[in-house]
């Protein structure tokens, strides 16, 4: 008889069986879309498609319709950029790491972050493609032979760094993120009604069987990935810092921007997935499986890395007074009491202050408010971003130079249609592939489910079971 410890607090709650989580996460792909999701889905198109009415307005137009000047020449567009490309984090971390420590309470997130990823990252290629103002000219960023009327690209340049570490970064992810969905489009294919959808989520599930044979190649590949993806995690944004590190502008040329930019960008990253996680988990009544345990260890994880940013900024601040450098000195009174004063201070409360609420159990353990600080968590990164790019470049070493950045109807909507575009891309996800990972919430649901379901114990489902190591109760 199995036995679970009541030390252990369940990540399965409700008495579920294997049947069960198969019918509870298959119902959103077999079933009509809902109300909710055709309405979400419906504002995302539309946002979208007036986000792309812009952009191609900007393409046609030029740059000159965004608010950059002679000496803010990055403003808005690298914001964004640097923005998304840190959410994009947070996937592969749960996914990768998580998965070498072996922490079960992945499972039920791990699916949606991944995706989260995948999104995130085309969002913030789109905002390469927009700062090129001629995208047809995109191959000039690859290593062709001048042949094709390009000239190499400059291996020196952190601009090149970027292309090849976020386009790898782009493939493991997606490769990461397809292999863990094999297993569950297999069960998808096997309950398909009709020969439309069996035919698809056939040829999606890649010939699968469910063999030992098979499922031992499945868990081989999982490690081989996780194993590389994890570098990843560490290199992307270090590498797309050192856009700004490798510089000589003051606020920018400095060495800490590597860790400090992987912390924000899985601080900033986990708060997004648990901004759709949150939705996803009311919207298609899947409170058994994303519980508040997993609620509260994410928020954990957001309450380190939150504070490691705040230890980043007052570093920055002292390595500017300690370095003796009267321009960098400047660089960071000027953020904090210049003209964008209100940016600097909007990134501070809503970075460092608002993230040390999670250590009260009762809000790190509460959806409202973590809906809510995961939101003001994100408006604050992107704040980061903002302050990092425009405070160092609007004032420069020469006053000469000086001026302000002020955005334009289209530095937001541009803004905008990536916004569309995540949700669009998520919103179809969420509608035809499995949001949680059936077979890997399957592998935990015997040592982690609040009731030990027939197929487990040997007992009726829900019914109580005497521990005699604890002389009490196991649900």
């Amino acid at each position: 008889m199995h036995i679970s410890s009541p030390v252990r607090t369940p990540l399965v709650t409700g008495g579920k069986t294997y049947a069960d989580v198969t019918e509870d996460v298959s119902r959103q792909v077999e079933g009509r879309p809902t109300r909710e999701w055709t309405i979400a889905f419906t504002i995302s198109v539309v946002v979208l498609l007036y986000g792309t009415a812009c952009l191609f307005y900007t393409w046609w137009e030029g740059l000159g319709v965004w608010g950059l000047n002679k000496t803010v020449g990055w403003a808005w567009d690298i914001t964004n950029f640097v923005w998304w490309v840190g959410i994009g984090h947070a996937g592969t971390l749960i996914s990768a790491i998580l998965l070498l420590f072996r922490q079960k309470w992945r499972t039920a997130v791990n699916r949606a972050a991944e995706a989260m990823t995948i999104f995130a990252v085309i969002c913030a290629a789109s905002f390469i493609l927009m700062h090129m103002g001629r995208p047809w000219m995109a191959y000039w960023a690859l290593p062709l032979p001048n042949t094709f009327g390009s000239l190499w690209v400059n291996f020196k340049s952190p601009l090149v760094w970027d292309v090849f570490a976020i386009s790898t970064y782009f493939t493991v992810s997606l490769v990461f993120w397809y292999m863990g969905l094999v297993p569950d489009l297999a069960t998808i294919r096997d309950r398909a009604r009709s020969r439309v959808s069996r035919y698809i989520y056939g040829a999606l599930s890649l010939g699968w069987n469910g063999s030992a044979k098979t499922w031992a190649r499945y868990e081989y590949m999982s490690l081989i990935l996780a194993g590389l993806s994890t570098p990843l995690v560490l290199s992307v944004h270090t590498i797309v810092s050192m856009d700004f590190a490798t510089s000589v502008i003051p606020g920018w040329h400095t060495t800490i921007f590597p860790p400090y930019f992987v912390a924000g960008a899985i601080f900033s990253g986990f708060a997004m997935v648990q901004n759709l996680m949150l939705i996803i988990r009311v919207v298609f009544r899947l409170e058994d499986y994303i519980t508040v345990e997993h609620i509260e260890s994410m928020n954990k994880v957001i309450t380190l890395t939150g504070s490691i940013v705040g230890v980043a900024y007052l570093t920055e601040f002292f390595m500017a007074w300690y370095s003796g450098v009267e321009f960098e000195s400047y660089a960071f009174i000027n953020r904090a009491f210049g003209p964008y004063w209100w940016a600097y201070w909007a990134m501070m409360t809503c970075n460092v202050i608002s993230p040390q609420l999670f250590w009260v159990r009762s809000i790190r353990r509460s959806v409202v408010w973590t809906f809510v600080l995961s939101v003001v968590v994100n408006i604050g990164m992107w704040f980061e971003r903002f302050v990092i790019i425009v405070t160092s470049l609007h004032r420069d070493y020469l006053p000469s130079s000086w001026a302000m950045f002020h955005p334009t109807l289209f530095d937001i909507s541009d803004y905008i249609f990536s916004f569309g575009l995540f949700f669009t891309l998520f919103l179809l996800f969420a509608k035809f592939l499995p949001v949680v990972n059936m077979a890997e919430v399957k592998a935990i649901i015997k040592s982690s489910s609040e009731r030990l379901p027939k197929s487990v114990s040997g007992v009726a489902k829900g019914e109580r079971v005497t521990n005699p190591t604890f002389n009490k109760d196991v649900e």
